[in-house]
């Protein structure tokens, strides 16, 4: 008896995934749509086979989403969330075909409801576009069962009405942690008070306050939405000696780069 196995290889924010040359680039990453009630308006989706011998059948579909407190992505079906703008969305194509090396250009349309209009509880609507494989491509055969690998690639979607973009957050917590079975780190907490989408930066910077030594790590790039109370973990540097020391946060965001500062102290022993 032949046995098949199914794999779906899921992309989010147009990372093309592959496997034995099957893949899928959709763009750009995310949507942004500005309007108010009544009012429509149109964005474009590019999507590409990248494969040089295999084409693609796809299909269009939407789910919601949602931040974690972690920042990760959260699915949820369809309308679900009180979020959700899946529902006022039409792509131009829900089912098309690419050949080895072919773009299309797909049109996607949101009419806002007429009886929708701004609030301070739901300054924001979201959902996630998925672009979705259907014709598998076995890859090669193991132990009698046949592999298919599928890929799907997800972009965000977000909407928010005319002139009352507010970009705002708060940093409500600062901790230093030393955990056996983790290590030591800083744990950032911050809420997003604004009632726009939030795209930024957190920079972070160790002073020994002993010998005038500093350090930094690499800048972490975040991204919220209005509500979100978020927590961001912040590894020490390898490099740390013994010491007291001076650490400082800073979170940058908003076009005209608004900033957020937090500072901690405390004492770090190396672990052996």
């Amino acid at each position: 008896m032949r046995h098949y196995l199914f794999i779906l290889l899921l992309s989010l924010f147009t990372i093309p995934l592959g496997y034995a040359q099957t893949g899928l680039t959709v763009g750009p990453p995310r949507i942004y749509f500005v309007a108010d009630a009544g009012q429509n308006q149109t964005q474009y989706v590019d999507v590409t086979n990248p494969s040089k011998d295999y084409p693609l059948d796809l299909a269009v579909s939407f789910e919601d989403w949602a931040y974690s407190a972690i920042g990760d992505n959260v699915l949820s079906p369809k309308g679900s969330l009180k979020t959700s703008c899946a529902d006022w969305l039409t792509v131009s194509e829900p089912f098309f075909s690419l050949k080895p090396g072919e773009t299309k250009r797909l049109q996607l349309q949101m009419s806002v409801p007429a009886n929708k209009s701004y609030s301070d509880a739901l300054p924001v609507h979201t959902t996630m576009l998925f672009v979705t494989q259907l014709n598998p491509r076995v890859s090669e055969e193991r132990e009698g069962a046949n592999i298919r690998l599928a890929v799907r690639s997800g972009i965000k979607v977000y909407q928010r009405f005319n002139g009352r973009s507010r970009a705002d957050l708060e940093i409500s917590n600062l901790e230093y942690h030393s955990v056996d079975s983790i290590g030591q780190y800083l744990e950032l907490s911050f809420d997003t008070k604004g009632n726009t989408w939030m795209e930024g930066q957190l920079r972070t910077e160790f002073l020994n306050q002993d010998t005038g030594n500093r350090y930094k790590v690499d800048d972490i790039q975040f991204y919220s939405l209005p509500g979100d109370q978020r927590k961001q973990y912040i590894l020490l540097p390898k490099e740390l000696t013994a010491g007291n020391y001076l650490a400082t946060t800073m979170l940058f965001y908003g076009e005209d780069n608004d900033v957020k500062i937090a500072e901690i102290e405390f004492d770090y022993v190396p672990k052996t």
